[in-house]
């Protein structure tokens, strides 16, 4: 039960040949106040009079959950900074939020373009044919088959005269001198496709530092969840999102953080309360709409109670003796069960009571 979830249609019960709704008294239940509506006898009117119309719910077999819900971030992730090696002055670079794949420019040098290759080890040094055996070889060659440019069979770790050939004709088509050799300067890399936050450099400026930062493209909600919560975060758990401006989506785990961290307020100072990074995909990207970055609140899962009888919370009665009851409704002949409340979870509450079934009407007033 989220904490603003509760009995809040309870009624308390006083046996008559029918009632009217006669006061709304506030209780406390744990450390929630909810609001309760009591139902009482009336001697007014005339004997034997109708009963007046009540609203009826049926009783159903369903799965209720109980959630927490926590603050997030959707956006596109955790800013990265790309340098830039190629000596010279900068005369082309990306506009915030362009998104690039392997082979396409990031940045001009001298107007020739430094384009961006995919890989995690950055290139050490410059390769030639006759260079030794290593891992940087078969991650340029990977790079290069995949643009289009083999000719040297499966990647490896060597470097051979027809590595020397596909990167002539990669050079050729970037307009640059075709010498069949690889400067480390010569490309930019990132573990994948990025798509640029803002920039560092400026047009006319010498390249060597900070070009830009850049993040995934796909869209993730982070949350900083109360390390003391980390039990209801698991990867690859559903959650529901609420995203702002009423929309609503659902969501998987990806990550769930293994290092506390120090849990910041408002104005970014320590609280003293730990908390832990979680992220989630949205399963639906288009979800977001052209949002990119806005709070969201996420619902997480503690517990599920499946295939239990459900009411209205306002189908429940608070008897004088203490419980519950719900009034069964038979064909406008009414008894009351006495009942054993469960799970509450979107305005709904687990119940058992005996003689209960799916498909019973009680009287509810909601």
């Amino acid at each position: 039960m989220s904490e603003h979830e509760g009995p809040g249609g309870v009624r308390r019960s006083r046996r008559a040949r029918w009632y009217v709704v006669a006061a709304v008294l506030v209780v406390v239940v744990g450390t929630t106040s909810v609001v309760v509506m009591t139902r009482v006898t009336s001697e007014a009117g005339q004997v034997g009079q109708a009963p007046p119309p009540v609203e009826t719910a049926k009783v159903e077999k369903t799965d209720l959950q109980e959630e927490e819900e926590a603050s997030g971030t959707l956006g596109y992730g955790a800013e990265n900074s790309l340098a830039a090696r190629k000596q010279g002055t900068i005369t082309s670079l990306p506009a915030a939020g362009t998104v690039l794949s392997r082979g396409k420019a990031v940045y001009g040098v001298d107007a020739k373009p430094v384009p961006l290759f995919y890989g995690t080890l950055p290139f050490f040094r410059d390769l030639a044919d006759g260079a030794t055996d290593g891992p940087d070889v078969k991650q340029l060659e990977e790079n290069l088959k995949a643009l289009g440019f083999g000719g040297f069979g499966a990647p490896d770790k060597k470097f051979t005269s027809a590595t020397a050939a596909a990167l002539k004709k990669w050079q050729k088509s970037l307009g640059a001198e075709q010498t069949g050799t690889f400067g480390q300067g010569d490309v930019v890399l990132a573990p994948g496709e990025i798509r640029v936050s803002q920039l560092a450099a400026q047009l006319g400026g010498p390249s060597g530092g900070e070009l830009l930062k850049y993040t995934g493209t796909g869209r993730v909600v982070e949350v900083k969840l109360d390390a003391a919560k980390q039990a209801i975060a698991k990867e690859g758990d559903k959650v529901g999102i609420d995203i702002t401006g009423g929309r609503a989506a659902t969501g998987t785990i990806t990550e769930v953080g293994k290092v506390a961290e120090n849990g910041k307020d408002s104005a970014g100072q320590d609280n003293g309360k730990p908390t832990i990074k979680v992220k989630i995909t949205l399963d639906d990207p288009g979800a977001a709409g052209s949002l990119d970055s806005t709070p969201v609140s996420v619902r997480f899962t503690k517990e599920v109670h499946s295939g239990v009888l459900a009411v209205p919370v306002g189908a429940l009665l608070a008897l004088a003796e203490g419980g519950y009851a719900v009034e069964v409704d038979e064909g406008g002949k009414r008894r009351l069960v006495a009942v054993k409340t469960g799970l509450f979870s979107g305005g709904r509450v687990e119940v058992t009571g005996t003689g209960l079934s799916a498909g019973m009407r009680v009287v509810t007033t909601s």
